[in-house]
This record gives C-alpha cells, structure tokens and sequence, in this order.
C-alpha cells in the first residue's frame, strides 16, 4: 500500500490492517477468539456473534439485544461470559478495537 500524501489516508483503523503480516493478524484473532470458539464449541452456545454485533450496533446494549433477539439481561450475562473468558472488558476503546481487528484478520 502506498500512500502519496495526506488525501490518500483514511482515518479507519481497518485499513491499517492489511499492514500486519497475516500470520500475525491471525495469531493475534486465534488468541483473543479461541476462548470464545472454544466455549461456542463445546458448549452449543453463540458468544462469538456477540461481540461483532455489539460493535456493529456502536455499542447500544438495547440495540445489540434486539438484532441477536435476547433481551437486554441476557446480553449483558453474554458479555460478562465473553469477558471472564477473554480477560477482557468490553467497555473500554482499545479492547473494542481489538475485537474489531480480531473480527476482521481474516
């Protein structure tokens, strides 16, 4: 990728990803997801959808519960579940960033 001057950047921090090599982008996803595939695995459940669609929903807990069709409590008892098992809250920036380029490291 190269860039001829300041028009050409973009502000996303997605397009910073194609950047790192894609083993590193996919060791970095395997170890902050493993936890969650592993739980959806051997457990049946979905914890891995939620947090694309929180972010997707801009971080609205109301929203987020109507487009994975639980209520409120039960998304919030989700990500709980996905922060004990990822050692990681949802609440903060830089983790929200991570689960983005996590999501999309193809």
């Amino acid at each position: 990728m190269t860039t001829r001057g300041p028009d050409d950047l973009t502000s996303h921090i997605l397009t910073l990803l194609p950047l790192i090599p894609a083993e590193t982008r996919r060791a970095f996803a395997a170890r902050l997801l493993g936890p969650l595939r592993d739980h959806d695995s051997h457990h049946r459940t979905e914890l891995l959808a939620t947090p694309e669609a929180f972010l997707d929903c801009d971080g609205s807990w109301t929203a987020c519960a109507a487009r994975l069709h639980l209520h409120v409590n039960s998304l919030r008892q989700r990500v709980a579940r996905i922060e004990r098992l990822t050692g990681r809250s949802l609440a903060g920036l830089e983790t929200r960033l991570d689960f983005l380029a996590a999501l999309r490291a193809g």
